[in-house]
């Protein structure tokens, strides 16, 4: 059966196909990381470290055949998936620096004689059930931490990104794991299920849509497994304020158009007070308006293609449906196969469907609001709760509304500020665990009581 292939977005063309694993391929996978777990829990912290800080360099080394691969296969332009894989190799880096205090025993005050610590213990074997919109990053948020603590890794990642996962199970494995210590399968949602199921494997983390995310916790939670979801966003980008706009509007582009628009904890809701909303507004709409979709291996490219056609013609969809119940279309609202031009909404309403769906494309909806209670609702008024983006020349504005902001996230002025130590989550709809920084090693881990007389 096959079920993974590339198929450049840019083009239409598919040049790779691969078969999916059969079940006694999958068995034998399991079957390996159960074995290495073992070995790698029994390896030192220091060993474990060299291996993984050796995993970061192989990204490094190997970044360009990795970058292109990445484009090929979801369109992200070539200095943005050159940027992710460098990313991706900080984060690795980070859990090797880190990895002490990761697995250190934390000492307990306790009423009475004796002593207690809590010791951080590996799981065994995890899954991880990767999206394609950062083959290379989101791998290594996973991955990295648990890895540190000593757990193992089996991939699934997703079906249009068969060329990078194959490309990173070879740096996992060349950086000197055990066998098995780090295995890609190419795997159906069914066979995911069956991972899940197996008494070898002993947690499950995913990143991707609400229906993927709820369908992997309702096996996991069949089977009593220790589940972690990353999934979407809508997240709200702020402005009560500003020194200086046209550096705020830019700040808004960016947010908008970061990986053709196909990032979770994007900016996709953009609510102005009143007396900056026309102005704002104005400026928003000129700047994503001079943005072209272009070819994505250009040097220059700022906006490529959607991941594929069909996820262009889901985000029409979207736009066409919120245009015919009222919505006001500033710009944009076309495509040219999976190009989708810049597109910004407004007078969108709490009776529209857009009000309370997620743009996963280069489309942001801007929201009038009449002081900081009524931005706040707006923010608010999202079954989502990932990220956030506050901008005022007020601080103690910005602590405030960061407060009363639902969110798992808020960077207040400022965009694009993720780093290896800074944890990565959400609340409501978007997700019940944190990636990267040191939070992300408490996931999947036995936090062990040793009480000693």
């Amino acid at each position: 059966m096959t079920a993974y292939a590339v198929t450049n977005p840019a083009t239409g063309e598919t040049t790779a196909t691969y078969d999916t694993f059969s079940d006694a391929q999958i068995d034998e996978a399991i079957g390996r990381a159960d074995a290495a777990a073992s070995v790698w829990a029994a390896t030192s912290v220091d060993e474990r470290a060299k291996v993984i800080r050796r995993i970061a360099e192989l990204h490094r080394e190997r970044r360009d055949e990795l970058a292109a691969i990445i484009v090929k296969e979801m369109g992200k332009p070539i200095a943005a998936a050159v940027g992710e894989v460098d990313f991706a190799a900080d984060i690795v880096e980070y859990y090797a620096d880190n990895i002490g205090q990761i697995t250190g025993d934390t000492p307990l005050t306790i009423a009475g004689d004796g002593s207690a610590v809590v010791r951080r213990v590996p799981l065994g074997p995890l899954l991880g059930i990767m999206p394609w919109n950062f083959p290379a990053y989101q791998v290594a948020r996973f991955a990295g931490p648990n890895l540190a603590i000593g757990n193992t890794i089996i991939l699934k990642h997703a079906s249009q990104c068969p060329e990078s996962s194959a490309l990173l199970e070879a740096i996992y494995r060349d950086a000197g794991l055990p066998d098995g210590g780090y295995v890609n399968v190419y795997a159906s949602n069914e066979q995911a299920a069956d991972i899940i199921a197996d008494t070898r494997v002993h947690g499950v983390s995913v990143t991707g849509s609400e229906r993927a995310g709820a369908a992997v916790a309702e096996v996991a939670g069949r089977n009593l497994k220790k589940v972690a979801l990353e999934l979407g966003g809508s997240d709200p980008f702020l402005v009560f304020s500003a020194d200086d706009l046209d550096a705020v509007v830019q700040a808004a582009v960016d947010a908008r158009l970061d990986n053709n628009g196909q990032s979770c904890n994007g900016a996709k809701r953009f609510i102005i007070v009143d007396d900056l909303y026309e102005e704002f507004t104005e400026k928003f709409v000129a700047a994503l308006a001079a943005v072209r979709a272009e070819d994505p291996t250009q040097e220059d490219t700022v906006l490529g293609p959607l991941s594929s056609l069909a996820a262009a013609e889901r985000l029409q969809e979207q736009i066409d449906r919120a245009v015919a119940q009222g919505a006001t279309l500033l710009t944009g609202g076309t495509r040219d196969g999976a190009f989708f031009a810049p597109t910004v909404l407004a007078d969108v309403t709490a009776d529209m469907d857009l009000y309370r769906e997620e743009l996963f494309g280069p489309a942001a909806v801007v929201y009038r609001a009449a002081d900081e209670d009524a931005a706040v609702a707006i923010a608010n008024g999202t079954p989502f709760g990932l990220g956030s983006y506050v901008f005022t020349t007020d601080a103690e504005q910005g602590e405030r509304v960061a407060d009363r902001i639902e969110a798992g996230m808020v960077y207040v002025n400022l965009v694009l500020a993720d780093s290896p130590e800074l944890p990565f989550g959400g609340v409501k709809r978007s997700g019940t665990s944190r990636e990267l920084g040191l939070l992300a090693a408490d996931e999947f881990v036995n936090k062990k009581l040793i009480r000693t007389a």
